[in-house]
């Protein structure tokens, strides 16, 4: 696989300076209308969990999918927001003990370790309902039923059909083995859901055709799957100093995933295969599908 160009990287730092500099003024002091009060312990610790880096390659998929299709930026920016806190939200609960039991996340104590389990918790429950606010409010201008399909599809991406389903089923993967069908179904709420609806978010961010939604949330599914394989992946062969969380958790934990069951070496071909199938879906976009071409070959070449 080839390296991801120069315009790639620049792309993708422009986007995270920016999702950063959003997710920074969300998680201000400021109290919003019908807020009461925004407690001080509270928003320290979803700043935590928030602004502590990361890839931020979730809403860089809503900015370069709608950016495809001409989209408003400002708009698409703060759906890019409110997936990532979202994703965070997911990050800090399943850190907790009861979940994944982890200490470090991007190379920092989880929000549990840095203040409490009961604050991670309310933080975690914070992010999640805040998302769904960044979308409805109106700094985020979109028309209304827009902003209704993007509500739908977040809630399904995000609850009991995805990524909280998906924790369900990884969480019984521990103690019944999956068989590959479960795994991939597994693979498909857990990580996949919300990339899917990343990918899909942009083109409706943008108005464009329903052909164009389907074939970005199509692309979505396949670098999800992939995105989840380079993870088992890194799992069984990186180092915790280099992921900046415990590395080789998956395999002592006896967990169900695909290169444990066919090998690393098959797992880095299906991984290839998953990027030409998503480059091919992007095809009739010609050289303007080129940035999102290359954030696929970043999600199978990525080291941490």
């Amino acid at each position: 696989m080839t390296a991801p160009d120069a315009n790639f990287d620049a792309r993708l730092q422009a986007a995270v300076q920016s999702v950063q500099d959003l997710l920074a003024r969300l998680l201000g002091s400021g109290i919003l209308p019908d807020e009461t009060a925004r407690p001080e312990r509270l928003m320290a610790a979803m700043r935590h969990g928030v602004l502590n880096g990361g890839k931020r390659m979730r809403p860089f998929f809503v900015l370069e999918a709608s950016r495809l299709f001409d989209g408003p930026a400002d708009a698409a920016l703060r759906v890019a927001a409110a997936l990532e806190c979202v994703h965070c939200y997911s990050l800090v609960h399943d850190d907790l003990p009861a979940m994944d039991d982890d200490d470090t996340r991007r190379g920092q104590p989880t929000v549990h370790k840095a203040f409490d389990e009961a604050t991670a918790i309310l933080a975690g429950d914070a992010l999640l309902t805040y998302a769904f606010d960044i979308i409805a409010d109106d700094a985020t201008v979109l028309p209304a039923e827009t902003k209704l399909a993007l509500t739908l599809k977040l809630a399904r991406a995000s609850g009991l059909g995805g990524m909280a389903g998906g924790q369900m089923l990884d969480l019984r993967a521990e103690k019944e083995t999956p068989d590959e069908p479960g795994i991939v179904t597994l693979q498909a709420m857990k990580t996949g859901a919300l990339i899917r609806f990343a990918c899909e978010a942009g083109p409706l961010v943008a108005g464009a055709a329903k052909e164009d939604v389907e074939r970005l949330a199509d692309y979505g599914r396949k670098i999800g799957l992939a995105f989840q394989l380079a993870d088992d992946l890194l799992d069984l062969t990186s180092d915790s100093a280099t992921l900046g969380k415990a590395a080789g958790k998956d395999a002592a934990k006896g967990k169900g995933t695909l290169p444990a069951l066919h090998g690393i070496e098959w797992t880095r071909k299906r991984v290839a295969g998953l990027i030409d199938e998503a480059h091919a879906l992007l095809s009739p976009y010609g050289t303007k599908a080129d940035v999102l071409k290359a954030a696929a070959r970043y999600v199978a070449d990525r080291k941490n």
